[in-house]
């Protein structure tokens, strides 16, 4: 199980780690999780592409992780 998330790991890893993370995702704008090219972005590349601040992201997604 996932416990931590940084802006350098690959959004397919994320998401193997743990797929409810997908929310996060999804909330973005990033509606093409399935699509390999997407899997093998970084966190802080799709951020970039969708105009989200990579910072914040990971952490709502580490918060999440510790909720748990």
């Amino acid at each position: 199980m996932l416990k931590e998330v940084n802006k350098d790991m690959l959004i397919g890893e994320i998401l193997n780690g743990d797929i409810e993370t997908a929310r996060f995702f999804m909330e973005m704008g990033m509606h093409c999780l399935g699509c390999p090219a997407s899997r093998g972005e970084s966190l802080a590349e799709a951020c970039m592409v969708h105009g989200v601040d990579s910072d914040e992201m990971v952490e709502k997604i580490n918060a999440f992780l510790a909720s748990k």
